[in-house]
């Protein structure tokens, strides 16, 4: 059992990671909708964080329960493999933050709670069901984002046959702030709880949460205040790699990027599948580019993403496996 202070130090370090998150990905939220020139920076960044706080509101607690239960065996946390977790997490966080690259968080945190998992308890921890639909999203949402979006931008181009482009551009500058709204709502539903999770089995496993495993409604407030904050920080590197650098979007592009990839994020939010909104989008506006064809595509910006997503899991985990093995050394 760890003592209270000691809870409270290792909470706050969640949040710290929550907060790096809605950092990291803000540039998920609001690329499109700068990119656009839609909304200036210092606004679309506020409107991200508003929805990204309401999302607990809108959505269940699935991908809570599938963090806190769902990737090692809940029997096996204490407090080292959950500051080794963390830590993993958030030093690839910074890494990538610093060369832009639009990493997940959500796999970096995975990632660390397997290597700390592993570390202490071998294989056998793993809790593949969780385990074998996260590394699933990881082909399937940045597939279904690209593919919803190729979809509404061919239908776009048919209901608009007989509009002017001037027209589809004044209509889609408005319709973009509602589509920056469902994704922003989604990437709150989705990556805020994941951190809830960590909070909620770090809590059951000290002794701290009465009537079975749950997430605390404090526990929901504090992550979705965490993440707005972070949103609210901004993350200008990865807004200029996600909004411009892989394909030039117009208002109607964006909207079509932002709107597949929030109807991917509300399925697997809604399914308890903890995805990455940095694959979803990524994905939606590799759709969008593709659409019109395919030299669009800056395609040398994309693989480097790719690769980043590849490398993500097993480096976090390996930065965990190395803080655990750390945090024994020292105590």
């Amino acid at each position: 059992m760890l003592s209270l202070p000691l809870l409270a130090l290792l909470i706050a370090v969640a949040l710290l990671f929550d907060f790096l998150n809605g950092l990291h990905d803000a540039a998920n939220s609001i690329a499109t909708v700068v990119s656009t020139r839609v909304l200036k920076p210092q606004y679309a960044v506020f409107w991200a964080a508003f929805f990204n706080f309401v999302a607990f509101l809108v959505f269940g607690l699935h991908v809570a329960n599938t963090i806190g239960t769902g990737i090692v065996t809940p029997a096996i946390i204490d407090s080292r493999v959950i500051f080794a977790a963390l830590a993993g997490a958030i030093v690839w966080n910074v890494v990538t933050w610093l060369l832009g690259l639009p990493s997940s968080s959500s796999h970096a945190l995975i990632g660390g709670l397997l290597g700390a998992g592993i570390t202490r308890g071998g294989m056998g921890v793993i809790e593949l069901p969780g385990v074998g639909k996260t590394v699933a999203a990881i082909v399937l949402s940045p597939a279904l984002g690209l593919v919803l979006a190729m979809l509404l931008v061919l239908a776009i181009a048919w209901i608009g046959l007989r509009s002017t482009p001037l027209a589809m551009d004044r209509r889609f500058r408005k319709l973009q702030i509602l589509s920056a709204s469902l994704y922003s709502l989604g990437h709150g539903g989705n990556d805020a709880q994941k951190t809830m999770g960590i909070i909620a089995v770090l809590l059951y496993a000290n002794g701290q949460m009465r009537g079975g495993f749950h997430i605390p409604l404090w526990v929901v407030l504090a992550c979705q205040t965490a993440m707005a904050l972070g949103t609210l920080a901004g993350g200008w590197r990865i807004v200029h790699t996600m909004g411009s650098r892989i394909t030039r979007l117009t208002p109607a592009q964006g909207f079509c990027a932002e709107t597949g990839g929030a109807i991917t994020l509300f399925m697997a939010t809604w399914l308890g599948i903890p995805v990455s909104t940095t694959h979803t989008i990524t994905g939606a506006i590799v759709g969008v580019g593709a659409s019109r064809r395919l030299s669009a595509v800056r395609w040398n910006v994309a693989t480097s993403i790719v690769v980043a997503w590849v490398v993500t899991l097993p480096a976090a985990a390996a930065m965990a496996a190395a803080a655990y093995g750390l945090s024994r050394l020292c105590t």
